[in-house]
């Protein structure tokens, strides 16, 4: 598994495979997310419910299981580095965003299956989700920005 990841990744940039499956991952998460949307719009709350869950639970594998390490080498401990200022500060805004849509995203789902205390459950739904959406969509926009700067005008892009 690991000499599939490490390959050359399927977009023709400096990007590995690991970096090529992560984007698409995260533009698949936004889609997902979108078609929740669309499904509240339309009253279908139901569904829109599970798409959403669907989506954000696949973000926290995205996350967990993809993200956290290339920030921890490359931003944090700064393996192979130094880099340009942009590669950092694109990264650590990502991040950041990232951070709050994760975390409002993974609350208004354990909301919406009633796994929060009762002092932490809200009633504005529209409120809470579309700030979540918004983050999400966010951070995916920021996301495609950090792949473009690692990996598309990086003079030393990472590897992993």
């Amino acid at each position: 598994m690991t000499e599939f990841l490490h390959q050359p990744g399927f977009f023709g940039t400096n990007a590995n495979m690991a970096a090529d499956l992560t984007l698409s991952m995260s533009l698949l998460v936004m889609l997902i997310l979108s078609f929740g949307f669309y499904l509240a719009r339309k009253g279908r709350y139901e569904g829109h419910k599970w798409v959403q869950t669907s989506g954000v639970l696949l973000n926290v594998v995205l996350v967990l299981w993809i993200m956290l390490l290339p920030y921890r080498d490359f931003i944090l401990r700064d393996q192979g580095g130094p880099r340009e200022p942009i590669f950092y500060y694109v990264t650590m805004l990502h991040a950041g965003v990232g951070l709050l849509a994760f975390l409002l995203g993974n609350f208004v789902v354990l909301r919406a299956h009633k796994l929060v205390p009762k002092a932490l459950q809200f009633n504005n739904y529209k409120l809470f989700m579309r700030t979540a959406y918004t983050l999400y969509f966010l951070t995916t926009l920021l996301g495609i920005s950090v792949y473009y700067v690692w990996y598309v005008v990086s003079a030393n892009p990472p590897t992993f």
